[in-house]
C-alpha cells in the first residue's frame, strides 16, 4: 500500500540531534502510523497515520522530545502536495535547489519582503502557496538564509529538501515524482 503522508523533520542527524530512522520508524508505528519507511538519515517518514489530522505530526515531535530530549517541528504532505510543490518549482532545473516545506501559508506582503531580500549568494526565492522555493546558485552550504532568518521573515518554521530528494520521496510513496 502507498505512504499517505509524507512526515518530514527539521535538522536531524546534525548537529548532534541524532535520531535513528529504525526507532523513529518504531515510535510512528507505536502512535499507531502504518506502512511504515524511512528514506535517508535526514528524518523522511513515509506512512498512513491514522489520523490525517495534525495530531499524528504533534504527537511524534512529542514522543521526540521526550526520548531524545531535543524538539523538532514535524511537518507532512501528501504526495499529491509534494508533487504539486515539486511541479511549481519555479526555477527550472537549478542544481541546487530546494523546496522549504513550512508550517504554515505566510501572508502575502510577508513573503514578498522576504523574497526581496538579498542574502548575499544569488539566492532566487519564491514563496507559492505553504512552501518556499528556493535555487541556492553558490550551494546550500554556503548561505546565509539560515532557518532562523526564514522563520523570523515569513513568521513560521519549516524544513527544506532538495529537489531529487523531494522527488525521490514522492516516488516512494506511490505518486510518480517526475519534473
Amino acid at each position: 500500500m502507498a505512504a499517505g503522508h509524507v512526515v518530514l523533520l527539521r535538522a536531524v542527524n546534525v548537529g548532534g540531534a541524532k535520531l535513528p530512522m529504525a526507532r523513529l520508524r518504531e515510535i510512528a508505528e507505536g502512535l499507531g502510523a502504518t506502512d511504515v519507511s524511512t528514506y535517508i538519515a535526514s528524518g523522511n517518514l513515509l506512512c498512513n497515520p491514522p489520523d490525517p489530522s495534525d495530531d499524528f505530526d504533534r504527537a511524534l515531535e512529542q514522543a521526540v522530545l521526550d526520548e531524545f530530549g531535543f524538539f523538532r517541528e514535524v511537518i507532512s504532505r501528501t504526495p499529491d502536495a509534494l508533487s504539486q510543490a515539486l511541479a511549481a518549482y519555479p526555477f527550472g532545473e537549478a542544481s541546487h535547489g530546494h523546496i522549504y516545506f513550512l508550517t504554515g501559508r505566510p501572508e502575502a506582503a510577508a513573503a514578498a519582503d522576504f523574497c526581496a531580500q538579498d542574502f548575499g549568494g544569488g539566492e532566487r526565492l519564491r514563496v507559492i502557496d505553504r512552501d518556499l522555493h528556493i535555487d541556492y546558485p553558490g550551494g546550500a552550504g554556503t548561505t546565509k538564509l539560515t532557518p532562523q532568518k526564514i522563520a523570523k521573515g515569513l513568521g513560521f518554521t519549516g524544513t527544506g529538501r532538495n529537489l531529487r530528494t523531494t522527488a525521490k520521496l514522492i516516488e516512494l510513496a506511490g505518486g510518480g515524482g517526475s519534473r
